[in-house]
């Protein structure tokens, strides 16, 4: 019997308390021991890796190139939403893949390697393919994309939530992101003015792409020659996907929870206007290559400074205060861009945009670890990657189809009801999860909270 399924057994028929105590005190020492070398090792992979993903997920540089390549807003909203079709069902897949495991980083490393591998692909493609068949590569490449992205993101912020203790995932996030999105913001407008404009290499967003695998690689390697996993003190048996997919609703059990769900729904069905950002600023500003520079330091340099707030305010007050911010700013900011006379106010809604897309990612991201029991963090990541990637994925695609028959401005203004909704649901029926009473099983383990 391996040992995540001796872990397992014991946590059925039951443990001793004593043993339990000691094996949660043994895991609690491994983590504050080795505290200083992960946090190194999740800041600069963290550092690196959304140097290149931040810049890759602006909604300036894929959206122009889709526009540049086949002149469509649909097609525009087919690359995004290819890009999160990949990310339905890949979360739940890899966390059936992970949850009985006692250690992830190898899991996550492999996966880590081949969403990079995509990045590449899209550089090469652009280098040596043209016309249609270099569409159709990148928009296959975009779908492969999304799934090792939903599959990544699970395992990613599950060894997070094993080497970083609940009090500092917040900071450790803002300087990283801070670290992380100056580089981006920088290279982003280096990209836009120089690389894209210059059309580098003969096609400067392949060049673009080609700097983002090298990047976030470095990352991937710094992440796995530093990081030490320790045990958990209890795992999961191993069950066939479709039987662990049966138990997925039994998440839902927990009131706070499945609301937050709610929420997070509806404020990535507000984000199904992001694609079109730049489309909006195209009718209230001249849009070249320095433009797209100007715009994506805006909206990368605001989610860089933005992070240390969202980082200090998760921490000190949990992240459902920083989650109802950034949907406050979010509203804000769009009601600007809609309403901007003139180029500045244009890159200073990004500003907004930007800072708001940060507090949104860190806020969900981190919140959904605290909801019940460590056992089930994976299939809590996986459900709240899924159900935002199916929204993700038809929200593009609708967007292109409002756009091109009702213009741009209709759509942003539906992405501010979907933001208000969002708003009420987080405000009044989703309580700060680290603050709840949660009930405890007779082995001292905890479970989820409150009954409906």
């Amino acid at each position: 019997m391996n040992q995540p399924q001796a872990l397992a057994e014991v946590r059925v028929l039951g443990d001793p308390a004593s043993a339990t105590v000691d094996r949660e005190a043994a895991y609690d020492a491994f983590v504050e021991r080795n505290l200083p070398r992960n946090y190194l090792a999740n800041f600069i992979h963290g550092m690196l890796g959304l140097t290149g993903f931040r810049l890759m997920y602006a909604p300036t540089l894929i959206p122009s190139y889709i526009h540049l390549l086949t002149g469509s807003a649909a097609l525009v909203g087919l690359g995004q939403a290819l890009l999160q079709l990949g990310a339905i069902l890949s979360p739940i897949v890899g966390a059936s893949r992970i949850e009985h495991r006692a250690r992830i980083l190898p899991y996550a490393v492999r996966v880590g390697s081949l969403m990079r591998l995509q990045i590449l692909g899209l550089a090469l493609a652009g280098w040596f393919l043209g016309g249609w068949p270099l569409t159709l590569v990148t928009l296959g490449l975009f779908f492969l994309l999304g799934i090792f992205t939903g599959t990544q993101r699970v395992a990613f912020q599950m060894l997070m939530s094993k080497v970083i203790p609940i009090s500092r995932r917040g900071r450790l996030q803002g300087y990283r992101n801070l670290a992380g999105g100056a580089i981006a913001a920088v290279l982003a407008y280096y990209a836009g003015s120089y690389l894209i404009q210059r059309n580098v290499l003969g096609n400067g967003y392949a060049t673009t792409f080609f700097v983002t695998f090298v990047l976030t690689s470095l990352g991937l390697t710094v992440l796995q020659l530093l990081l030490r996993e320790p045990d958990p003190p209890f795992t999961r048996a191993a069950l066939p996907f479709r039987e662990r997919l049966r138990q997925m609703p039994a998440l839902l059990a927990d009131r706070d929870y499945r609301w937050f769900i709610v929420a997070q729904a509806l404020t990535i069905a507000g984000r199904v206007g992001a694609p079109f950002y730049v489309l909006v600023a195209a009718q209230r500003m001249h849009l070249d290559g320095v433009a797209i520079g100007q715009l994506s330091f805006a909206f990368l340099g605001a989610d860089t400074v933005s992070n240390l707030l969202w980082g200090h305010l998760g921490d000190r007050a949990g992240f459902r205060a920083s989650f109802l911010l950034a949907v406050t700013i979010w509203i804000g900011s769009l009601i600007s861009l809609l309403t901007a006379a003139t180029p500045l106010m244009v890159i200073l809604s990004f500003c907004g945009l930007g800072a708001a897309a940060s507090g949104y990612m860190m806020s969900a991201t981190t919140m959904v670890l605290e909801f019940g029991s460590r056992e089930d963090i994976p299939m809590r990541l996986a459900l709240s990657t899924t159900v935002e990637g199916t929204i993700a994925a038809a929200g593009p695609l609708l967007g292109g189809v409002v756009v091109e028959v009702f213009g741009a401005d209709v759509l942003l203004e539906a992405s501010i009801v979907f933001l208000l909704l969002a708003l009420a649901v987080l405000l009044f029926r989703v309580r700060e999860p680290r603050r709840r009473v949660v009930p405890t099983t007779k082995e001292g383990l905890l479970i989820g909270g409150d009954q409906p």
